[in-house]
């Protein structure tokens, strides 16, 4: 049986009636980590009894553990002394997290519950914008004078600001191969240290927030939101393809006699289409991750340009070849020019459409995660439809 599995069936003996002693020590020796998994697949009764038995630490270990809504969930069944007494026993920057969950009323008075001190570090982690390094950063560090003649001083010290994005913290730390951070105030003063092991949830969180709003969408709809409210959510980057979509459809209407005399020009619209499309969407995912991880610099736009260019040239010609050759055999060698030539050109521009696009955003101050894919996708159908129809037409009286 896995170790997780054995946890879980642990955990169900101890808040039931048959627990026996191996079910408490498994329990108490297990990793937060892999408790706060195993409360998230308990009923809510058994998740508040199971916790409740937990040790003050421990259980602000497991509180450290959860994401988002588990954590909200399980903290509404405990009072507010009891969750200001799991705090005090938690490092102040995850406290910090868990009291930002929390709607402003009970927050304060959870504050207020708290001693001093520990609440005093909560409220000054709380100070510091939202994703920046100050939110991460511990205050737990050890500090030597500088003066010490027992320490080995490394002269060349990578430190970062409170109000520095976190997503800035983690290439810093990926870029030195860093296991901890200082973070430092205007006067150059120690004011804390930012660990990897943050960062690495750092690098988890910000790539699904990029894939999900690829989508045109967010992780927290998994966790927390309504059908309702996911509807909501995506109707309006549906809509706003639905209207670019139905100039493709006009598009297509314009072109209605040259589709009544080649009628075999209709089965080759969704291939230039889909091909096209694919290769633009993957052109936006791969400078919106660039982006986000600092390998795309907007001061050097031409250079994820010119090797797209190289490589949708290379995709657009393979592409090419291959529905040249199909169109050659189905029809003509008029027919297999335009239908070559049309997928060469589409390729070419839905690669340099995804390329530019995110970064475009991006300048106008826009989450290029956001609004790339959607866009790109809905503005290739139009322009690849465009160019396939207008070159037929062109060439209309060597397709008959």
């Amino acid at each position: 049986m896995a170790d997780h599995e054995r946890l879980l069936h642990a955990a169900q003996r101890l808040v039931g009636t048959d627990a026996e002693t191996t079910d408490v020590d498994l329990v108490r020796e297990a990793h937060p980590a892999d408790l706060a998994h195993v409360l998230q697949h308990l009923a809510a009764p058994e998740r508040n009894a199971l916790f409740r038995s937990l040790g003050r630490e421990q259980a602000g270990d497991v509180l450290s553990e959860m994401d988002d809504h588990a954590l909200l969930e399980l903290i509404r069944g405990l009072d507010d002394v009891e969750l200001s007494r799991i705090l005090e026993q938690m490092p102040a920057e995850h406290a910090a997290d868990v009291v930002d969950e929390l709607p402003t009323e009970q927050a304060e008075k959870i504050l207020d519950l708290m001693e001093e001190q520990k609440s005093e570090e909560v409220q000054g982690i709380l100070e510091h914008p939202d994703q920046s390094a100050g939110r991460l950063m511990s205050s737990d560090v050890v500090a030597l004078a500088e003066t010490a003649t027992v320490e080995l001083l490394e002269g060349e010290v990578v430190s970062v600001r409170p109000e520095m994005d976190r997503e800035d913290v983690a290439r810093l730390v990926a870029k030195y191969d860093l296991v901890s951070l200082p973070v430092v105030d205007e006067q150059n003063r120690l004011l804390g240290a930012i660990t990897v092991d943050d960062v690495i949830d750092i690098v988890q969180e910000e790539a699904s927030e990029d894939i999900f709003r690829i989508a045109g969408s967010d992780a927290a709809e998994l966790e927390r939101r309504t059908p309702y409210q996911v509807a909501l959510l995506r109707l309006p980057w549906v809509l706003t393809t639905l209207l670019i979509e139905l100039f493709a459809g006009w598009v297509i209407h314009a072109f209605d006699r040259t589709l009544a005399q080649v009628i075999l020009l209709a089965s080759f619209m969704p291939v230039i289409q889909a091909i096209s499309g694919n290769t633009g969407l993957q052109s936006v995912t791969m400078v919106v991750r660039g982006l986000a991880t600092g390998q795309v610099q907007l001061s050097r736009w031409w250079e994820p340009l010119r090797r797209q260019a190289q490589t949708s040239s290379i995709l657009g010609a393979g592409c090419a070849l291959v529905v040249g050759t199909v169109g050659l055999f189905w029809h003509s060698a008029a027919f297999a020019f335009v239908v070559a030539v049309s997928m060469f050109i589409s390729v070419n521009l839905s690669g340099m459409a995804g390329t530019v696009i995110p970064m475009f955003s991006k300048r106008l101050g826009f989450d290029p995660a956001l609004t790339a894919g959607p866009f790109e996708t809905a503005f290739q159908d139009v322009l690849g439809v465009t160019i396939f129809l207008s070159l037929a037409t062109a060439l209309l009286r060597w397709l008959m």
